[in-house]
């Protein structure tokens, strides 16, 4: 992917008087699984970001592809059904992203192993032929042997069951990789600014302004797709300054420990909290993960903040399953992450909206595709594009995304949580960033406690239209979710590499580092 050959062909199809088939807005999960589907069914297909991809919900989820077992309590049986089977098939097409974890349920009272356990039995019953293993009962030596990290006083044993986990900015941008590879124009950094309209009035494509250059684009389109998560209304006011509200927002937090807090491969979960929500606490990059949180928030932002309460009720939480409570002093990072969740009549707690997708379609003709979850990713952009065609009257195309390798398939080899690995993450990709680090500044580590190398700064400008440190240190690899003060460290080197690959000079490079480094506090306690 190259950010300048994209440009290059949306100028050519304006000069050309052409339209699009299909132009998304929006380049995270939804817009990206929009831009797979359509682009691998022959669509002429254009997606442009008013960030880079990822930069919102996408990047900031709490790393699994599950059914829910929150939303069995609820008796969505429906949705967990479909989310089974969608990390059944997100395991067949990315198994270099996507591998299963076991998760241990620890049972602390008489009556937690039956009601528990029966409940994991379901949830194994309803994923089918899709199932990642059988849940079963454990001793307390057994639960203590998967999680020798967790508090043992008045422990009576737990529940294993398995389900998926995966790096989602990494899943993200290969599948932006894949539209790509299937055709498609992708555009970071070119916000939607305003729409073009037919001579009733109806949306027939978008203004983008690049925000390198400041060029403004007209971008003529069959249909125009909103997938723009959390500011969806923002986009639909823009079609329409009457629309009524769709969204409401929540926020969740994750905190970053070291390994040692979780010892072992294996997941925690605790199924009930006090705000009526289940925590876990995961294995992922070397790393402990602990969340999340559900806190109604006024508005979306772009970054959003951590709540002191939050943050106290994490570390409470997490403490009274773990052996070593941890404390704030322990934190590597925090990061946040803002949920597009549907407005639902009578409902009082954002915990409980659903978290099915909605396609909404307004008067002025733009097709609107919200909520849901990284999970059902593709049957969302499968339901979406089945619409634009209908809306668009386009030709018809079967769906092909079911069997759909996504970029960099490789069979697994492992699940790469040893922390010494970061190259896995890129599948077939990775024998080319190991043939950059044949050159010994590449091969230097950025930073001793993280994994990531020069090569991957240079691959991530050179073929996945990184355009700044955030990119880099955030999406293409993850240093900033993992350990936000040794990011910092990195910050400099990252940009005097990727200043190399983009031509820019000496002030660009301080000015980055500088921006990087306020940033990154925002993910520190």
């Amino acid at each position: 992917m190259r950010r300048e050959e994209m440009l290059l062909k949306v100028r050519e199809r304006a000069a050309a008087g052409e339209s699009w088939d299909i132009a998304i807005i929006g380049g995270g999960a939804t817009g990206m699984g929009v831009a797979v589907d359509a682009a691998a069914r022959g669509f002429k297909v254009v997606l442009v970001e008013a960030h880079d991809f990822g930069k919102g919900t996408s990047s900031r989820s709490t790393k699994l592809v599950h059914g829910g077992v929150r939303y069995l309590e609820q008796g969505n049986i429906p949705l967990v059904m479909s989310a089974l089977k969608e990390r059944g098939l997100l395991r067949q097409n990315a198994p270099h992203l996507v591998h299963d974890l076991a998760f241990v349920v620890p049972n602390y009272s008489w009556w937690e192993a039956p009601f528990y356990g029966i409940g994991l039995k379901l949830y194994d019953l309803l994923a089918g032929k899709y199932g990642f293993g059988a849940s079963k009962l454990l001793t307390k030596e057994e639960t203590l042997e998967r999680l020798p990290a967790l508090e043992p006083e008045e422990l009576r044993g737990g529940v294993v069951y398995y389900d998926g986990q995966f790096d989602d900015a990494r899943l993200l941008i290969h599948l932006a990789m894949t539209a790509a590879d299937h055709g498609a124009t992708l555009l970071n950094y070119c916000p939607a600014t305003g729409m073009l309209r037919d001579e009733d009035g109806y949306v027939n494509g978008l203004i983008a302004c690049d925000q390198e250059t400041g060029e403004q684009m007209k971008i003529a389109a069959r249909i125009v797709v909103n997938a723009t998560g959390v500011f969806t209304d923002e986009i639909r006011r823009m079609a329409d300054a009457g629309a009524e509200p769709l969204m409401v927002t929540s926020q969740g937090i994750h905190l970053v420990f070291d390994r040692s807090f979780l010892k072992g491969d294996t997941a925690l979960m605790v199924p009930r909290t006090s705000d009526g929500r289940v925590l876990f606490v995961i294995p992922w990059h070397g790393h402990a993960v602990a969340g999340t949180t559900d806190t109604p928030v006024d508005a979306p932002s772009l970054e959003p903040k951590a709540m002191d309460e939050e943050i106290e009720f994490i570390l409470e939480t997490a403490g009274r399953y773990l052996s070593r409570p941890p404390t704030r002093a322990d934190v590597l990072a925090v990061y946040v992450g803002l949920r597009p969740l549907v407005k639902s009549e009578g409902e009082g707690k954002t915990s409980s909206l659903s978290r099915d997708h909605v396609i909404h379609v307004d008067t002025s003709g733009l097709l609107t595709i919200t909520g849901g979850k990284w999970t059902t990713y593709r049957h969302m952009a499968e339901d979406c594009v089945d619409h634009a065609i209908t809306l668009g009257r386009l030709r018809d195309a079967e769906c092909t995304t079911k069997t759909l390798l996504i970029h960099g398939y490789m069979a697994a080899t492992g699940n790469g949580e040893d922390g010494e690995v970061s190259l896995e993450v890129y599948g077939a990709d990775a024998e080319e960033i190991r043939v950059l680090a044949r050159e010994p500044e590449l091969a230097k580590q950025l930073h001793p406690e993280l994994p990531y190398i020069g090569a991957e700064v240079v691959w991530a400008a050179r073929m996945e239209m990184a355009r700044s440190v955030e990119d880099v240190l955030a999406r293409r690899t993850r240093a900033l979710f993992l350990n936000a003060r040794a990011a910092m460290q990195m910050a400099r080197p990252v940009a005097r590499l990727l200043a190399r690959e983009l031509n820019r000079d000496d002030a660009w490079i301080a000015a980055q580092t500088k921006e990087f480094c306020e940033l990154a506090k925002q993910y520190m306690v």
